[in-house]
């Protein structure tokens, strides 16, 4: 029986030329769970707001078709009426709550649903149980870490006993062990087979073994493939990476192969898969041709850090942390939610301003630096691509910093275009930057930064709800900008982002420096990882399954550490 029922969909943002989405008909059954895939800007967090009535009753319109969810009309029904039978966990969960206490955020949806306060208790005790969040109800929820968060906003929609939940990259803000826990409670929650799950998400070799079904959209909003997941990442694989579209790590390894001419004995969509594929092949590596990375070297400093401190209030983010970062660094900065990480990048912005001697910039004091020659040294791009948003057109977005610094008209017509056509986004040039996709988001606050061409840039997240294409071009984009001098740092939860890109990585826990080396060096000390929060991508956990039968593969940790091995 289909729970979820769409017919001819089509919707449409306001200044905005192209429809969302396209003509699309999906029908999900009772206790499916279904992955949704696409492209950046395909329409996936559009379709999960047409399934609880937010649109087009809060945002965007719907110009043909239909929508219902156990029998209910969307367009009908309201956003209240709704919530009991569908819940949206959105990628940020900061965005969803409604009160200061995590007892008051699982009471306020019950609440404004009218439950008789004598029912209520038995829901907030079992909607915190379910997450294992019961010692968090009398917490403030500003006092939780990201997994907390998210623990919570889930418990707040199981508390209203909705038979469909949907998850719209719920794991996007989340350090590696908040994504496992999150992860854990999916798991947990198909186990009882008592709601029908659709997520959209890209770190997929964790998740492959609870997906039941693929559903992937064309960049029109339209829906290019849908099957079983073993199916359509084999089958259409290729289109999928042509599009941008995350797949499995081990399924885009196996395509590789394929094309390099290797026969496997199964397509890998899981790690078990894939030792049990890739067996064979790396049976014939000659040991002696696996590189190891070469050492960092030391050059000249580009800004040092030396026994900086900060708290927030009460609350200790930055303890006695010296670290010297070199000119043409590519930096990686990396730890847990919480591990000081993003307030260390604001004090080398200068957003939080150092106390006098903490930082130095190119050898002079970095507190005696004009605000706007800090400014044409060092670029900076948020965590929330929102909070830098100062315009209300894309193209004057990019523009703006340019303008700032007085550069003339044809200058400012020339690089904005060039930027808004590099990061795809021309097309979007007149719309208002708030009614992109977040992917699309992501890219417009690069590009703004990158319009002013400064040596140092500093990137918080970069690669956050971006599809493959496009995180795999922004990589591209800094490397290059390495590869001329500019000193690139970025924090990041993304150790495969670490390992193919750095060369070199700061690990953080509790405000201190817990490692500073070479990234390859960090993943062979799994202790410190724990310490760190961190966990190794698919491919590094595949080498070291591996290398317990084939020990020179211990060092073999990205994609193309795999396709550059021996035979």
């Amino acid at each position: 029986m289909s729970i979820i029922e769409i017919r001819a969909l089509t919707v449409k943002y306001a200044r905005r030329k192209l429809a969302a989405l396209n003509q699309l008909s999906l029908h999900v059954q009772k206790g499916e769970t279904v992955l949704l895939l696409g492209p950046s800007g395909s329409g996936k967090s559009t379709l999960a707001l047409t399934l609880n009535g937010l649109l087009p009753q809060a945002v965007g319109e719907l110009r043909e078709g239909s929508v219902h969810i156990a029998g209910l009309d969307t367009q009908e029904h309201s956003v209240a009426d709704l919530a009991q039978t569908v819940g949206i966990l959105f990628q940020d969960p900061d965005a969803q709550f409604a009160t200061l206490k995590v007892e008051d955020e699982i009471v306020f949806g019950l609440e404004n649903l009218g439950h008789d306060p004598h029912t209520m208790e038995a829901r907030i005790q079992q909607a915190l149980a379910d997450v294992g969040a019961a010692a968090l109800r009398e917490r403030p929820v500003s006092a939780l870490s990201g997994g907390e968060k998210q623990r919570v906003a889930l418990a707040s929609l199981l508390a209203m006993q909705p038979e469909v939940l949907i998850f719209d990259e719920p794991t996007a803000n989340l350090d590696s062990m908040g994504t496992q826990q999150v992860f854990a409670l999916l798991a947990e929650l198909k186990s009882r087979g008592e709601h029908t799950l659709v997520l959209i998400e890209h770190k997929l070799d964790e998740l492959m073994h609870l997906i039941d079904r693929v559903v992937v959209l064309n960049p029109q909003g339209g829906i290019l493939a849908d099957g079983a997941p073993r199916h359509i990442f084999d089958d259409f694989g290729p289109a999928l990476q042509e599009m941008g579209v995350w797949m499995p790590q081990v399924a885009m390894l196996a395509h590789e192969l394929r094309r390099q001419g290797v026969e496997l004995p199964l397509f890998p969509i899981t790690l078990g898969d894939a030792v049990r594929a890739f067996r064979p092949w790396v049976a014939s590596v000659h040991p002696e041709t696996v590189e190891t990375a070469a050492p960092t070297t030391q050059s000249t400093p580009a800004m040092q850090v030396k026994d900086l401190s900060f708290s927030y209030g009460d609350l200790s983010a930055l303890q006695s942390v010296s670290i010297q970062i070199n000119k043409g660094d590519f930096l990686a900065i990396v730890g847990a939610n919480g591990a000081g990480k993003t307030t260390l990048a604001k004090h080398l912005m200068g957003i939080l301003r150092p106390p006098l001697g903490a930082i130095a910039l190119e050898g002079g004091e970095f507190t005696d630096i004009p605000t706007k020659a800090v400014a044409r040294k060092i670029g900076y791009v948020f965590q929330n691509p929102e909070h830098q948003f100062v315009t209300e057109t894309v193209w004057d977005e990019v523009a703006y910093g340019l303008r700032v610094m007085q550069e003339d008209d044809d200058t400012v017509t020339r690089k904005t275009q060039e930027l808004l056509e590099t990061f795809g986004l021309a097309r979007y040039a007149k719309a208002n930057p708030f009614t992109l996709s977040y992917g699309e988001k992501r890219r417009l606050s690069v590009a703004s930064m990158l319009a002013l061409g400064q040596d140092i840039l500093i990137l918080d997240e970069p690669t956050f709800g971006q599809d493959e294409r496009n995180a795999t071009a922004l990589l591209e984009i800094l490397r290059g900008l390495n590869q001329q001098g500019k000193t690139v740092i970025v924090v990041t939860h993304d150790m495969r982002l670490v390992l193919e890109n750095a060369n070199r990585v700061v690990a953080m826990s509790a405000g201190k420096v817990l490692f500073d080396g070479a990234p390859a060096e960090l993943a062979g000390k799994p202790e410190l990882l724990s310490e760190a929060r961190l966990t190794l991508p698919p491919l590094a956990r595949l080498s070291a399954l591996l290398a317990t039968e084939y020990p020179h593969l211990r060092n073999v940790l990205t994609l193309d550490n795999y396709l550059g091995l021996k035979h």
